[in-house]
C-alpha cells in the first residue's frame, strides 16, 4: 500500500485574476461581474450568503464609489506578478494555478482578434512560472466575464456566448499548449446553481421561467467546456484537461431516513450532476427526473449530447473548505455559512469568523467518494482558511491556526491516498493575501504571504512571509512526510 504522496505530486497554490490582478481599466480590459459586487459590511459576515444580485445593484456598480469595489484594484498582481511568483517558487511550489481573464483577452463579445497587450502580460506570467520550474495550471474562466454579457446578451443563456468563450479558450490552448499542460475550462462550474449571476450572468429570480434560464445557461457552459476539451484532445493529446466544482460536502442531520434521503438529493443536484456531465459525459438519471419535476426544458441542439460524451475531462478537481449538514426539515435548526452556500450547523465542528466549519476528515471522506465514482485522478484545487490578521512588530504573522488547518487537512488527504485514491496535486487557495471572492474584503486573509494593504487599498503593498510560509515550504520539501 502506498503510504505517501506520489513522487511527482504537484504541491502549490491558487489565485484568480479577478481577486488579485487589479488594474481593472488597464490595457483595454473591460468592466467585469466581480467589479460591480460591493464589499459587505463586516458585521454581516456570519449571516452572509453568496451573492444574489439585482439589476439595480448592477446599475449602481457602473457609477458607484470605487472604494466600495475592492476587486478593481486587487493586490496589483498585474504589476507585481514576477516578485509574487518568485516568493511562491521559493516555497518550493511545483504548480501555480492562476486564471486568465477573458475581459482582458477578448474585452468585447464581438472581438475577433485577441488583445495583444493582454497576451503579452500572460506570456510574462507563464514565462515566470517556467523560469522557476513550476507547472502553470490555467483556469480559463474564473467568474470574470465582461459586464456586457449581462447587459447585451442576457448572460450565458444566450447561445452566442458559447462561440465567444470557445474562441477565447481556443486562442489560449493554441498559444500556450507548449508551456501549459494542465487546463481547467471553468472554475467551480456549479456556481451557476449556487450564485447564478457570479457564474452565469443571470440575475436572481424565482419561478419556472428563472429556473429554465438558469439551467439553460448551465447546459451552455457544459457544451462550451466539452467543445474545448474535445479540441484539445484532438490537436494536443498531451494536455491534461480537468473539471471542477465547489464541492459542498454535506452530512445528514440525523440517522432519520428522511434526513439521509434529503442529503442525497442535495448532493446529487448541487455537486454530482455537474461532475457527472463533465467526467462521465452525460446527464445522470436523477437530473432528468429533477428537470421533469421542476418543469425545466433545456434547448439541446443536435449533436450536443454526443459532444458531452466526447469531451470528458482527464482529471477531477474541486475546492474544499468546510462541510455542512442537511435535513428534511430545517426549521428551528441553527444555520452556518460556507463557500457559495449555507447549511445547518454541525455541533461537532468549530468555525472561523465567517461561520465556515472546519472539517479535515471531510476531505478524506469526499476524496474517496469522488474517486470511487469517477476513477479519474483527483486534484484538490482549493483548500484554505481565511482569518483577520495584522502584521506584528517583527513584520510577520504568527499564524499557528493556519499551520494547524493545513497539516490536519493534508493528513486527511494522505489518508485518502492510503485508502487508494489517486491524488495528483494540491493547491492552497490564496497563498498570497488577496480580495475575498464572496465578501470582497481584504481583511479575510488566506495567504502564507501577507500583503500590506487595507480595505481601502491603502498601504505599502509590500509582501511579508508569515510563519505558515516556512511550514508549507517544509511540507513540500519532505513531500508531505512531516505533518
Amino acid at each position: 500500500m502506498n503510504k505517501n504522496f506520489r513522487h511527482d505530486f504537484l504541491w502549490g497554490g491558487a489565485i484568480s485574476a479577478c481577486q488579485a490582478e487589479g488594474a481593472y481599466d488597464a490595457d483595454g480590459r473591460t468592466l467585469t461581474f466581480p467589479d460591480i459586487v460591493k464589499r459587505i459590511d463586516p458585521n454581516q459576515r456570519q449571516n452572509f450568503g453568496q451573492a444574489w444580485i439585482t439589476d439595480k445593484e448592477i446599475a449602481e456598480g457602473r457609477t458607484g464609489d470605487l472604494l466600495d469595489y475592492p476587486k478593481r484594484w486587487g493586490i496589483d498582481f498585474y504589476h507585481t506578478y514576477a516578485e509574487d511568483i518568485a516568493l511562491m517558487a521559493k516555497m518550493g511550489f511545483k504548480v501555480f494555478r492562476f486564471s486568465i481573464a477573458i475581459s482582458r483577452v477578448f474585452p468585447h463579445v464581438g472581438d475577433r482578434e485577441p488583445n495583444a497587450k493582454a497576451l503579452a502580460y500572460y506570456d510574462g506570467v507563464i514565462r515566470e512560472c517556467r523560469k522557476w520550474n513550476m507547472e502553470p495550471l490555467v483556469t480559463m474562466s474564473h467568474f470574470d466575464p465582461p459586464i456586457e454579457i449581462w447587459e447585451n446578451y442576457g448572460g450565458y443563456t444566450n447561445r452566442e456566448i458559447i462561440d465567444y468563450y470557445y474562441r477565447y479558450f481556443k486562442t489560449l490552448i493554441d498559444r500556450y499548449h507548449h508551456d501549459v499542460k494542465y487546463w481547467l475550462p471553468f472554475n467551480e462550474i456549479n456556481c451557476g446553481l449556487l450564485a447564478p449571476f457570479k457564474g452565469l450572468g443571470v440575475c436572481n429570480g424565482e419561478g419556472v421561467e428563472f429556473e429554465n434560464r438558469r439551467w439553460q445557461a448551465i447546459h451552455n457552459q457544459f457544451v462550451t467546456a466539452a467543445k474545448i476539451v474535445q479540441y484539445a484532445h484532438q490537436h494536443y493529446p498531451d494536455l491534461k484537461m480537468g473539471c471542477m466544482v465547489a464541492y459542498v460536502t454535506s452530512y445528514p442531520y440525523s440517522c432519520d431516513p428522511r434526513d439521509v434521503i434529503a442529503n442525497e438529493e442535495f448532493d446529487r443536484i448541487t455537486n454530482l450532476l455537474f461532475l457527472d456531465v463533465q467526467a462521465k459525459g452525460e446527464y445522470p438519471y436523477f437530473a432528468k427526473t429533477y428537470f421533469e419535476q421542476n418543469q425545466i426544458h433545456l434547448q439541446i441542439e443536435d449533436g450536443e449530447l454526443e459532444l458531452l460524451k466526447q469531451g470528458t475531462a482527464d482529471w477531477v478537481g474541486y475546492s474544499y473548505y468546510q462541510s455542512i449538514v442537511t435535513a428534511a426539515a430545517t426549521d428551528k435548526k441553527e444555520r452556518t455559512s460556507g463557500n457559495l452556500t449555507s447549511g445547518l450547523k454541525n455541533p461537532h465542528l468549530k468555525a472561523n469568523e465567517w461561520g465556515w466549519q472546519i472539517d479535515p476528515d471531510g476531505l478524506r471522506y469526499l476524496t474517496n467518494k469522488v474517486y470511487d465514482r469517477y476513477g479519474k485522478p483527483i486534484f484538490i484545487l482549493e483548500n484554505g482558511i481565511g482569518k483577520i490578521e495584522t502584521l506584528n512588530a517583527e513584520n510577520t504573522v504568527h499564524d499557528d491556526y493556519r499551520i494547524d488547518y493545513l497539516k490536519r487537512h493534508l493528513k486527511a488527504l494522505k489518508e485518502a491516498v492510503q485508502d487508494g485514491c489517486d491524488v495528483i496535486g494540491y493547491t492552497w487557495w490564496g497563498p498570497i493575501d488577496l480580495i475575498s471572492s464572496g465578501t470582497s474584503e481584504m481583511s479575510k486573509r488566506y495567504g502564507f504571504i501577507y500583503v500590506d494593504q487595507d480595505e481601502n487599498g491603502q498601504g505599502s503593498k509590500r509582501r511579508y512571509c508569515k510563519d505558515s510560509y516556512a511550514a508549507y515550504k517544509q511540507i513540500i520539501e519532505t513531500n508531505g512526510e512531516e505533518l
